[in-house]
């Protein structure tokens, strides 16, 4: 069986392109280099793009490490949909005009991956 963390890897990695092509229209179209300049739209895209690179890579270790301790693969699936959706929901409440549900939401989604995957890697250390 071929990994299971590298496909949500690569599938959040693309997000995270995609979130770095969102800054830099922004700052393009704000005229802003280095901070936001008080623009409210490029405040959002830097926001979205910096609690995803926050949070995407420590859920990402922990999925690797949960699946190298031989984690199921039906829970790191379970976590790696959870985390996709929720960065994705996130990323986009925080992109647009923001929805503080959708918001919340991507939140409550990322932090049922993280304690998914924390208790597969105490689970998996512990047995």
């Amino acid at each position: 069986m071929r990994g299971i963390t590298p496909l949500y890897a690569g599938l959040l990695g693309l997000g995270f392109i995609a979130l770095s092509v969102l800054v830099i229209r922004a700052r393009g179209r704000a005229r802003v280099s280095l901070g936001t300049g008080g623009d409210a739209g490029l405040e959002r895209a830097v926001r979205a793009h910096g609690n995803f690179a926050e949070y995407a890579p420590f859920a990402l270790l922990l999925m690797l490490a949960a699946e190298l301790s031989g984690a199921p693969g039906w829970l790191l699936h379970l976590a790696g949909l959870l985390l996709l959706l929720g960065r994705l929901s996130h990323a986009v409440a925080l992109s647009g005009p923001g929805s503080m549900p959708l918001r919340a939401g991507g939140m409550a989604l990322t932090f049922a991956a993280l304690v998914t995957l924390s208790l597969a890697c105490l689970a998996t250390a512990l047995r």
